[in-house]
């Protein structure tokens, strides 16, 4: 959702930048910034910190955080492609589409509850178009500890709660892994998506963009080594079995890279 479907990444950065210069710090480099991408709060925040050496707790600027990003989310506006992606998928989701096939959507975010209210309260018409049981944030009960981005569970947990819903209304067949499309900006975003089976489109920040020059093919196979073996077998450790998942191969067609998601060819994916 952040830097994909609304322009929330941008607000991060005007946050923590206006706290890192409070207190001489540099502005926060995409080289840290692409590694906080998509990953849960937790995880993300022991990245910076580490790299930030700031001279107060994480308390305190956790709280300095949030009041700035309760002056800044509400102003949280659609990235360019959006609306009218979502809008035509929301039409075949109806089968409203020539073809008649339908599309389901769901959203799968890092954001906890608290920050996806506050970044799309003025957003409604847009987040509406989806189904609220197939909105899955980033502090879901039902993901494991240490189970976010880059591991695949908070997509597979979307795809269950399609699934669910169409088990209930009995009129079409469970969607699987390979059937599915998914949206990212970032790139552990781009990892969980490959390593759930699906096919994926990734719509980088220039900034990201530029980071990962000369290395998109690893990236859209899942290859940046984003996830590490010894991490899943920690948040494994509580017996639920669970699955790190597969990433892909280099150039195996099932991700590509988009400047914006104006780009989006709708027929290739038979979207009508």
């Amino acid at each position: 959702m952040d830097g994909l479907l609304i322009d929330s990444e941008d607000r991060y950065t005007i946050c923590t930048n206006a706290i890192l210069h409070e207190y001489g710090r540099p502005s926060l480099p995409w080289s840290i910034k692409a590694q906080l991408q998509g990953r849960p709060g937790p995880e993300a925040g022991k990245i910076f910190h580490d790299w930030a050496q700031l001279p107060i707790s994480i308390e305190e600027f956790m709280a300095k955080q949030s009041k700035l990003q309760q002056e800044h989310f509400p102003h949280c506006k659609p990235l360019p492609g959006v609306e009218r992606l979502i809008q035509r998928l929301k039409k075949m989701e109806k089968g409203e589409g020539k073809s008649g096939r339908k599309v389901h959507m769901a959203v799968a975010t890092s954001s906890h509850v608290r920050n996806y209210r506050i970044k799309t309260e003025n957003l409604t018409e847009l987040f509406g178009l989806f189904p609220k049981r197939q909105i899955v944030l980033g502090d879901d009960t039902r993901i494991g500890k240490g189970r976010g981005k880059p591991l695949p569970d908070i997509y597979l947990l979307a795809l269950k709660t399609i699934n669910d819903s169409l088990r209930e209304q009995g009129s079409e067949s469970e969607i699987t892994p390979e059937e599915c499309l998914v949206f990212e900006d970032s790139v552990p975003g781009v990892e969980a998506g490959r390593r759930a089976g699906m096919r994926v489109v990734w719509a980088p920040h220039p900034g990201l963009r530029e980071q990962y020059e000369e290395k998109e093919k690893e990236v859209l196979a899942g290859r940046m080594g984003e996830h590490k073996e010894d991490e899943a077998n920690k948040a494994g450790a509580d017996g639920v079995v669970q699955t790190s998942g597969n990433v892909g191969e280099l150039d195996d067609g099932w991700a590509e890279m988009l400047i914006t998601l104006e780009d989006f060819d709708f027929e290739k994916y038979g979207i009508d």
